[in-house]
């Protein structure tokens, strides 16, 4: 497909479809418009058969985003009356029954003479030209980001909680230091790669499209080096060892990944650094657990405080307390909440401090304490905890109702 097509063919309208029509859209269109239009269902129909390449055509564009972004920039561009493309595109020795175009006059005039551009001394309109259609920026080489880098780290359970800036010590490539990034051996320079002019990338054609790859004989970097450094073997990157800071929030939970940005391997060419992407261990707590945004705890009470109730210390993260009031007639396995006593959330708030009630029952009994206990079991003969239990257990197995 020529240049031309993409500037007069309205792909849009030939499936029927609104420019900013989505992709799912798209797709319901054109297979709605192939099953009309298909030979198999028009019996040959010339006209069918041609408006059946048409939708197909249409939708080969539109389907792929990147080919749809750049047929919508070549629409804005020309497809306004700036200037209409002559018959061959912008082939300069393309025929079509009047003098060969050359796009390069075009420029010339616009950045030259009064024209849109004029005085900025280059760039201008052919600067667009050339990010469009990927022909321009000949010798410069692309910026590149760097690569993310992945990280463990193993905090202790009052640290996940209270947040921690750690330091980090990171390995990753960076631009040699022998050659300063060159790849080319002290006392040499390397040179433009022949292949793609500097550029790094070459257009490989693909069924009338012509798609960037990354040049194979530069390998993307857009140079040669003839006479490679020994300590980096011509790459220009070599393995770097740094420190950096990364600041774990508080709250983290086990598992966690913490993208941080900019923190991993340095870019290249001025492109951007990249990502240090950190997984985070958090060792278990020999008292206390989690679950969601709040603590949980287990704290024994004696059978008295069961029964008669009061207030015990219950501990906090951080080695404090806390006074919790126990109800009398407390059941063993009770759960009493202590608001604002849990994890920190991003909004400032905590969540609770659960504690589960369980009763001790003593190993060992002093005589008074058996004798008390005796008295108060003979004080209390007529309270039976089993009684309601077993009498349902027999119903049910009687076939009475339960």
């Amino acid at each position: 497909m020529s240049q031309k097509d993409w500037i007069e063919k309205d792909f849009y309208k030939t499936l029927g479809v609104p420019k900013d029509a989505s992709q799912d859209d798209i797709k319901k269109s054109f297979r709605k418009l192939a099953k009309k239009y298909h030979p198999d269902a028009t019996e040959k129909d010339p006209k069918a058969e041609e408006k059946f390449k048409e939708v197909s055509e249409a939708y080969e564009v539109l389907s792929h985003e990147q080919r749809r972004k750049e047929y919508d920039e070549a629409r804005s561009l020309f497809g306004g009356g700036g200037f209409r493309m002559p018959p061959g595109g912008f082939n300069p020795n393309a025929g079509g029954g009047g003098a060969p175009f050359d796009l390069s006059d075009l420029l010339g005039r616009m950045n030259t003479g009064g024209g849109p551009t004029a005085g900025n001394g280059g760039g201008g309109f052919g600067d667009v030209l050339g990010g469009l259609f990927n022909r321009g920026g000949g010798s410069r080489q692309r910026a590149r980001r760097g690569a993310d880098i992945e990280s463990t780290v193993t905090l202790s359970f009052d640290e996940a909680l209270d947040g921690v800036t750690l330091p980090l010590r990171l390995t990753s490539d960076a631009p040699c230091t022998v050659c300063r990034g060159t790849g080319a051996k002290d006392g040499t320079t390397p040179r433009v790669c022949p292949s793609c002019d500097g550029a790094g990338q070459v257009n490989r054609n693909a069924g009338g499209f012509a798609f960037p790859e990354p040049c194979r004989a530069c390998r993307g970097r857009g140079l040669v080096v003839d006479d490679p450094c020994a300590n980096c073997q011509g790459s220009g990157r070599a393995p770097s060892t740094r420190t950096v800071q990364a600041r774990i929030p508080a709250g983290v939970r086990n598992g966690a990944k913490i993208r941080l940005r900019g923190k991993g391997a340095p870019g290249e060419h001025g492109g951007e650094a990249g990502d240090l992407l950190v997984t985070v261990a958090v060792t278990p707590h020999p008292v206390f657990g989690r679950d969601g945004d709040n603590l949980t705890v287990t704290v024994p009470v004696t059978f008295t405080e069961a029964v008669l109730g009061g207030d015990i210390d219950v501990p906090t993260p951080g080695g404090g307390t806390v006074k919790v009031r126990i109800p009398e007639g407390t059941q063993s396995g009770r759960m009493l909440r202590v608001r604002g006593r849990g994890v920190r959330r991003k909004d400032g708030t905590k969540g609770d401090l659960v504690v589960t009630i369980d009763v001790a029952v003593p190993a060992r009994l002093s005589a008074e304490a058996r004798d008390a206990l005796k008295a108060y079991a003979e004080s209390t003969t007529d309270h039976d905890p089993r009684g309601e239990l077993l009498e349902r257990a027999r119903k049910h197995a009687a076939g009475g109702a339960t």
